[in-house]
């Protein structure tokens, strides 16, 4: 039950370029087949089919790496959990319509091919024509240069990704980036015990000068609570102020201005700004227990003075507020009662003295207005309070006479967290390096020396941007082993799929190097760019490796099965890599509006990744491929060569359907077969077949068998079945 938002439509613009992957190899294979002369539903029937396994395991394993997300909890998962929903369903109707609809459109508007005479010469001539073409007189030497030297080109792609590892220092790295956020926040706190009307006039000084600001819309001021307690109007001792910028306005350089602004005034208390968002907060929190509140007190004392002298932060502020001074009215309630009153008449009394009691509204430009009655001389000050007088039945009676009326000194707020008390001291990252300040912090607070029975750890966005990545790397894990298991499923093989899992890392040299050159973080949004690259990797992958098992399948040798595999992968590979570059471009560059807080920096993850991996699979896949096949194909010579000089110690042989016979055997069927051009053989003179374990047997010249002796050696290399030849 999700709804069309900034996430699901980002979802579907980024899903643009890979929609057309599939259909973009369908096409490029039916134009390829018509190009050879076959006739229309021949070659659509034929291109469909040949293609059809690979392109579907390419966009399962692209859907499967988003799996994991539905299993991410807290914020990240509920953020990015429509988005990958979103994706995967677009991915498989692009398969349904690659594998249907595009072959019926493929055949009412492609042009049939031209009555053919000799289709083989028409075939010869469309290679031919396509290899001269400059991408293939570019591609092919160069593959089979890297091909042949594949020590040197594994060094080359080593060097690159240790040179682009060792530059991981440098990536900033943060949790959501500014996440769109339109608000800001900035907090006034006041002298302790100031009166409201004081604080009103700082409040005012302040909102006048965020109104000046650039890039201001919206100013929305809180000031204080006001109560009988906070005698003479006094309430909570801070103001909040909500700011909402501009729709063009950049919120970053409003916070920049709006911090310049406030530091320049006076008088009107502390202040402090931070970016609100409706995804998450940007402050780092050091939270502090301890079951003494003294020893509470010295601890966050103590952090709020180390965390200030850090570089890189601002508005440092501790939860624990100095204590404010209230006055503390204590009625006697027998006295009260000698002089006839009782404890709810003289609160009563009091509030109407101290507190504006509303009398009516009005009604102006649509707008409910409050009428309050104050009284004018209404006592200020514990000396002018005791001597109030509350009219009793036998008269005026003085508050003094029936309560104690003093100032004392109380918390505003006291916090427990597991039956502790609880304080914390937050700070605003003033850098776009969470990552950096996290450190900062981590090292500033083991330097501190804190009380005994003191506890501190730091929370906030570090604990989340923590959490986040902790469970985003494992999705990683589990998306690429749900991605080898699709692969060992198409290849039917466990060592091919991988090739492909072997490659992911050097794919990640794209990725880092667009996150470097373009300055921008490493956080939630790039670690799901990230999670959809892996499936992006393995899928032109996958079309090329399924092509170049079809052509070993055929008789080719491993280099010209890789040569020709290629080359013919060439196009379309090219062809979706750009289609997705194309399409992410925009969002690259941040001119897509809302949601550019996700869009921006998964589309840079994912071009980077797309150029490292195209490469990757054009020429490193093959290079791995090679080696793997190579050394799989000498292994299986050797096993071959140690059973056939086994087979000849007794006398053996294997005819060309891998059958074992007997040497004079197959001696007598290599003269029936020279014979047979003059004249036709009985059926008696064909070689006759050792059955399995049987291959001690001797054999006379008739044909028959003679049991010996010799007992048969134990066949380890792999089995065979009798079979009568015919």
């Amino acid at each position: 039950d999700y709804s069309l938002n900034i996430l699901t439509l980002g979802a579907l613009t980024i899903a643009i370029g890979r929609v057309v992957d599939d259909s973009i190899v369908v096409i490029e294979n039916i134009k390829r087949h018509l190009s050879y002369g076959t006739p229309k539903l021949k070659a659509i029937t034929t291109a469909v089919r040949e293609v059809a396994m690979a392109i579907t395991a390419a966009t399962i394993t692209t859907v499967a790496v988003f799996l994991p997300i539905g299993v991410v909890g807290g914020q990240v998962g509920e953020l990015f959990r429509p988005f990958a929903v979103t994706v995967a369903l677009a991915l498989l109707a692009s398969l349904l319509v690659s594998l249907t609809i595009v072959p019926v459109l493929a055949y009412w508007f492609l042009k049939a091919p031209e009555d053919v005479v000799d289709p083989d010469a028409v075939q010869t001539e469309a290679e031919d024509k396509e290899r001269r073409s400059w991408l293939q007189r570019a591609y092919v030497p160069s593959l089979t240069a890297v091909v042949r030297h594949p020590v040197i080109a594994l060094l080359v792609a080593a060097v690159l990704l240790g040179g682009t590892l060792a530059l991981v220092p440098n990536l900033k790295q943060d949790f959501l980036g500014d996440a769109g956020q339109d608000t800001i926040t900035v907090t006034q706190e006041f002298e302790p015990g100031e009166n409201l009307d004081s604080q009103t006039e700082q409040a005012i000084v302040v909102e006048d000068a965020l109104r000046e600001v650039p890039g201001v819309d919206v100013v929305q001021v809180t000031v204080g609570g006001g109560g009988f307690m906070g005698f003479g109007g006094g309430g909570s001792d801070q103001a909040t102020f909500s700011i909402t910028t501009g729709a063009d306005a950049d919120p970053a350089v409003v916070t920049e201005d709006i911090r310049t602004v406030l530091e320049g005034l006076e008088d009107v208390g502390e202040l402090s700004v931070s970016a609100a968002s409706q995804y998450s907060s940007n402050d780092v929190v050091v939270d502090i227990t301890a079951t003494d509140p003294d020893v509470l007190d010295e601890a966050t004392t103590l952090i709020h003075e180390r965390m200030g002298t850090i570089e890189g932060v601002t508005d440092v502020r501790s939860s624990l507020v100095a204590a404010q001074p209230r006055i503390e009215v204590l009625i006697d309630e027998e006295k009260a009662a000698e002089k006839g009153l009782t404890a709810a008449t003289v609160t009563q009394t009091l509030q109407g003295l101290i507190t504006p009691a509303t009398v009516g509204s009005i009604e102006r430009g649509g707008t409910t207005i409050d009428i309050d009655l104050k009284i004018d001389d209404a006592p200020a000050g514990v000396d002018k309070l005791k001597k109030v007088e509350i009219a009793g039945p036998a008269g005026p009676v003085k508050l003094s006479d029936i309560a104690s009326v003093k100032v004392i000194d109380i918390a505003p707020t006291i916090n427990h967290t597991d039956g502790q008390r609880s304080a914390s001291v937050t700070l605003t990252p003033t850098a776009d390096d969470l990552g950096q300040v996290n450190a900062a912090v981590q090292q500033a607070l083991s330097e501190v020396d804190l009380p005994e029975g003191a506890v501190a750890t730091v929370g906030g966005v570090s604990a989340d941007q923590a959490e986040a990545f902790e469970q985003l790397g494992l999705a990683l894990l589990v998306a690429i082993a749900i991605v080898y298991v699709v692969m060992v499923a198409t290849f039917k093989s466990l060592v091919q799929p991988l090739i492909l899992l072997i490659s992911i890392p050097f794919a990640a040299t794209g990725v880092l190097a667009a996150l470097l050159l373009s300055d921008t973080a490493l956080g939630v949004p790039a670690l799901i760019g990230l999670l959809m690259l892996i499936g992006i990797v393995v899928t032109n992958a996958i079309v090329l490796i399924d092509l170049v098992n079809h052509y070993r399948s055929q008789g080719q040798s491993i280099d010209d099965a890789l040569v020709n595999g290629a080359r013919q992968r060439l196009r379309p590979i090219l062809m979706t890599a750009a289609a997705t570059i194309m399409a992410l471009t925009p969002m690259a560059l941040g001119v897509t509006g809302g949601g550019v807080f996700i869009s921006r920096p998964l589309a840079i993850v994912v071009i980077g990744g797309l150029f490292s991996s195209t490469l990757l699979t054009l020429f490193l896949v093959p290079v791995l491929y090679r080696l793997v096949e190579r050394s799989a194909e000498k292994r299986s010579q050797r096993s071959h060569a140690r059973r056939m000089a086994r087979l000849e110690r007794k006398g053996l042989t294997l005819d060309a359907e891998g059958r074992v016979i007997h040497v004079a055997a197959a001696e007598q069927a290599a003269a029936a077969e020279a014979g047979s051009e003059a004249d036709a053989v009985p059926d008696e003179a064909e070689p006759a077949v050792v059955p399995q374990g049987a291959e001690h047997a001797a054999v006379r010249q008739d044909g028959s068998a003679e049991q010996g002796s010799e007992q048969a050696e134990p066949e380890d290399e792999e089995s065979y079945r009798p079979r009568r030849a015919r």
